[in-house]
């Protein structure tokens, strides 16, 4: 008997598609194809493609973000701790359930084209930012310095996985070294 999918199999499997084709590539048809099963599997968990695209960011917002962030939150017991634990837990192997490390810069690149996905990258990047900024505020850090340390890491770390894809970066140490460099007074 054949197991059924979850709605969480078609947005793991419509992230491979969008890493691997862009977001045109995010089609029921072919990813019922690719999932072999027929497409009212499809209908069963999703009203239509937009929704699906939705589920995708909402279900990014959770896992990349929010589940990171409470990760962090319960792992570390001060903001020293919490942002090593951060850069650690952000520079992991990314789970190749989601396509791997192209999921962030495919989503990123998406946003450059759709506005509901747009919306969602400003708005997660606001919630990073914040947590980030939160950190540095908590290490006494005026808010000038702590909005300019913030910025700094979080670009390195988007810019850190990019050039990770061409072998030019090890994000790992290459994020720790400048933490340990922004945590400096």
């Amino acid at each position: 008997m054949k197991q059924r999918l979850s709605p969480t199999d078609w947005i793991q499997a419509a992230f491979h598609a969008l890493t691997t084709g862009g977001p045109q590539a995010i089609r029921a048809e072919s990813i019922a194809r690719v999932l072999k099963v027929s497409k009212g599997s499809f209908y069963w968990h999703f009203k239509d493609v937009p929704a699906l695209k939705q589920a995708m960011l909402d279900h990014w917002q959770q896992v990349a973000t929010q589940d990171v962030i409470d990760l962090v939150e319960s792992g570390a017991t001060d903001a020293r701790a919490r942002l090593h634990l951060l850069v650690r837990v952000s520079t992991a192997l990314p789970d190749d359930d989601y396509g791997g490390g192209l999921a962030e810069a495919a989503i990123r690149d998406w946003a450059r084209y759709d506005p509901a996905a747009a919306k969602a990258v400003n708005t997660i990047d606001g919630q990073r930012l914040k947590f980030v900024e939160a950190q540095f505020r908590a290490l006494e850090f005026d808010l000038q310095q702590s909005k300019r340390r913030t910025t700094i890491l979080y670009a390195a770390l988007i810019g850190l996985h990019q050039l990770a894809q061409h072998g030019l970066s090890k994000p790992a140490s290459d994020l720790s070294a400048l933490l340990d460099h922004l945590l400096k007074s």
